[in-house]
């Protein structure tokens, strides 16, 4: 080659499939994982059994007016135990579980001792990063559809099937019913995007895996009192469980699109901000395992 020639280096991407598979599969093999969605899975099971004894013994229809504003429709039609499950999944259960996903994905590494070599075979921090946030998003997608598949087949074995009665008082057919049911588990995935960025912070500022989980969690728990207290109405449209029940006008005809785009657009902002915390703090750590 002469000296008039020059090597031109191709640049690194910032995405890597092959390394986005192997973080996919790496994390749903570990038992802890496998224990969450086991968790998720088991809580429309309860719930279906719950009401089936209720109404069972001549209880009440719907398991009375405490639950959610479709625990009242599950007798006359299971597909509503999927909305239901959702509902009382994404208050807790599908959050904490995102925060421990979250929270692992980098101090687990720093703890085990085998950040460093990742960072040594060439995926560099940006690609890295990118990749543990994507596999916690994936997470949220299927521990959604995890609660959402369960409750359907917990419902269709518990309760009849049929036309669908939305909140709005429309009645569609049990197919539509089908699609409105898998619309409200992206959405309700989505919901989730805000609480994976903020674990992926807190698990970007220690070596501790578990010390990251905890911090997610124990965060989660304490935005969700915040949400709840009336003297703090003018703070709660910023915190990112504030419109996780938008998912509820799904079930109306014609759609409120009002509140969905709120959170939607509220969860963006916290993965924008926690996120671009997430890469300076990892981009500028000095990584010694």
């Amino acid at each position: 080659m002469s000296q008039a020639e020059t090597v031109v280096r191709a640049p690194r991407p910032l995405w890597s499939l092959g390394l986005l598979r192997s973080e996919i599969g790496v994390t749903f093999r570990r038992w802890r994982t496998l224990a969450l969605l086991a968790v998720l899975a088991g809580v429309p099971v309860l719930v279906g059994i719950a009401v089936k004894i209720e109404t069972g013994d001549g209880g009440p229809g719907g398991g009375g007016a405490g639950g959610p504003a479709f625990l009242s429709q599950i007798t006359h039609n299971g597909l509503f135990l999927v909305f239901t499950s959702l509902a009382v999944t994404l208050p807790f259960f599908l959050p904490m579980s995102v925060g421990v996903i979250a929270g692992d994905s980098l101090a687990g590494e720093a703890h085990g001792g085998t950040l460093r070599y990742l960072l040594v075979a060439p995926a560099g921090r940006t690609r890295l990063l990118l990749v543990k946030y994507a596999t916690t998003l994936t997470f949220c997608l299927v521990g959604t559809l995890v609660v959402a598949l369960s409750a359907l087949v917990t419902g269709a074995l518990l309760f009849p099937l049929g036309e669908v009665t939305l909140l709005s008082g429309t009645s569609v057919s049990f197919g539509e019913g089908l699609l409105r049911a898998l619309a409200i588990a992206v959405a309700v995935a989505l919901s989730l995007i805000g609480v994976a960025a903020v674990g992926l912070f807190v698990s970007a500022l220690t070596t501790s895996g578990i010390a990251a989980m905890a911090t997610t969690v124990g965060l989660l728990i304490t935005v969700q009192i915040l949400d709840t207290l009336p003297q703090l109405h003018a703070l709660q449209p910023y915190l990112f469980p504030h419109y996780w029940l938008s998912f509820a006008d799904l079930l109306r005809d014609p759609v409120y699109w009002d509140q969905l785009q709120k959170n939607i657009g509220l969860q963006a902002v916290y993965a924008l901000v926690f996120g671009s915390a997430a890469w300076a703090r990892f981009t500028t750590r000095d990584i010694t395992a």
